[in-house]
């Protein structure tokens, strides 16, 4: 039997699969290549490199966001972003590497933009980044619980943390709403 094609579909696919399984810090171009069959030189006939792959990833990641349209709530995208980056072990993080590398992470930016009432690209970086460390922060808390890193009785900064979020996600709100100052 000839051994299984794969398209960049089939790669980021399966490279999602890995990363919940073994989070970012494991995910190699090395154990993707042995997931999937093949060569490690066999994944660049479809990424020229990692980071190109890891883009895909939280383009991946990121579908679940609404598609940038006018009139969507704020609260709603913002609320979407985060609830798509939680989808994934170390969703946060992927995402953040590649949006630090201007390499992915537009949709989302774009519907923060489009969902804020100031035409604000600053704005909305400024809450992307917001939503990034905040769901960072909570995705580092659940890997030190389930790994057993923190004791029951720690103080837990995640403890509140929808109403943090919530409160954050407002503060851009009104913020945008009033513009920029002259």
């Amino acid at each position: 039997m000839p051994p299984e094609r794969h398209d960049r579909d089939s790669v980021v696919r399966t490279a999602l699969h890995l990363l919940d399984e073994v989070g970012l810090p494991d995910l190699s171009m090395r154990r993707l290549a042995a997931e999937l069959d093949v060569q490690p030189s066999a994944l660049y006939w479809h990424f020229s490199s990692k980071q190109e792959l890891l883009a895909s990833v939280a383009d991946r990641i990121l579908s679940p966001v609404p598609e940038p349209a006018p009139g969507i709530p704020l609260p709603a995208v913002a609320g979407a972003i985060r609830d798509a980056l939680l989808s994934y072990r170390d969703g946060a993080e992927v995402v953040l590497s590649t949006y630090a590398l201007r390499l992915g992470a537009h949709r989302a930016q774009d519907a923060l933009l489009a969902a804020l009432p100031q035409d604000d690209r600053s704005a909305a970086d400024a809450l992307f980044e917001f939503i990034l460390g905040h769901t960072m922060l909570l995705q580092q808390r659940m890997h030190a619980q389930s790994i057993g890193a923190v004791t029951a009785d720690a103080a837990d900064p995640t403890e509140h943390s929808d109403r943090v979020f919530d409160a954050g996600v407002r503060a851009f709100d009104v913020l945008s709403a009033q513009g920029r100052p002259s």
